[in-house]
């Protein structure tokens, strides 16, 4: 029992200090937002007093923020959608498929994991001049979907997998085909796995900074990281706004990734089981 009593200690005092260093900084930035400069500076780690709303009034306000918004929502939504199409498709193939070079294929995916962007960087931005995408949302959401897909195939696969074939036996002999079956029965079933990646998708583009930055010049098409990148560099003696404006960038994503948290845990556990 104390061995078991001690990794438990363990386990809870493992889990304090990763949510201290992963809230902290949240309220940090979140309670800034609710000071004045004259407050950060005098206590950065003091707490408001008294409660300052303008700072967020200011950045709600603003007609940049809004655009900034819409842009990484926009981007967002193509990028996932895209990446889930395209993902469910191929996870339903190398699931349900037997063909030579399955095997190689899905390995072939799975590496994809370990090819960072940084890496494409230049080949892909001189492709994407040569295409003439620069300046478009297109040129931002096909390349996040694309480096979306080997985390959506890798997690669908499995989860797809793991339904009983006796399933697609019965929708064969009501007339159903594999078109039919993938769209009417393997997709709703898959429901907690294709949220899941949609999840992961739509985080990782939202978050994306450096793709963003390739392609954009124009100040009307930047989405929310950008934005704050810009605004801070405008308002760089304005903390309490700058750390406002932050705050609100960061909650259309971490609302949605509360909202989805069950979803997520359910299709992970799906695809681990698979």
């Amino acid at each position: 029992m104390r061995p078991r009593r001690f990794g438990l200690s363990v386990g809870y005092l493992a889990a304090i200090v990763v949510l201290g260093v992963t809230v902290v900084p949240l309220l940090f930035v979140v309670l800034g937002g609710f000071r004045t400069n004259a407050q950060i500076n005098s206590d950065p780690a003091g707490l408001p007093g008294p409660w300052v709303t303008d700072n967020y009034a200011s950045v709600l306000g603003s007609s940049a923020f809004w655009t900034f918004l819409g842009n990484s929502a926009l981007i967002a939504v193509i990028a996932t959608a895209v990446a889930v199409g395209l993902g469910s498709m191929a996870g339903y193939a190398l699931s349900r498929y037997q063909f030579k070079g399955r095997e190689g294929l899905y390995t072939l995916f799975t590496l994809g994991l370990l090819f960072p962007l940084t890496v494409a960087t230049l080949p892909l931005y001189l492709w994407l001049r040569q295409l003439g995408m620069l300046e478009s949302f297109w040129g931002v959401a096909i390349p996040e979907a694309a480096f979306s897909l080997p985390v959506t195939i890798v997690i669908l696969r499995p989860f797809m997998h793991a339904i009983p074939g006796e399933i697609e036996d019965a929708a064969v002999l009501d007339g159903a085909g594999r078109l039919g079956f993938f769209w009417r029965i393997l997709l709703p079933l898959s429901a907690p796995a294709l949220t899941t990646v949609a999840v992961l998708a739509f985080v990782t583009s939202w978050n994306a900074y450096l793709l963003p930055l390739l392609v954009f010049n124009d100040s009307a098409h930047f989405t929310l990281p950008l934005g704050v990148a810009m605004f801070q560099s405008q308002f760089s003696q304005d903390t309490a706004r700058v750390l406002a404006f932050t705050a609100l960038s960061m909650i259309p994503a971490l609302g949605f990734f509360v909202l989805a948290e069950r979803r997520i845990v359910g299709g992970l556990t799906g695809s681990v089981k698979g």
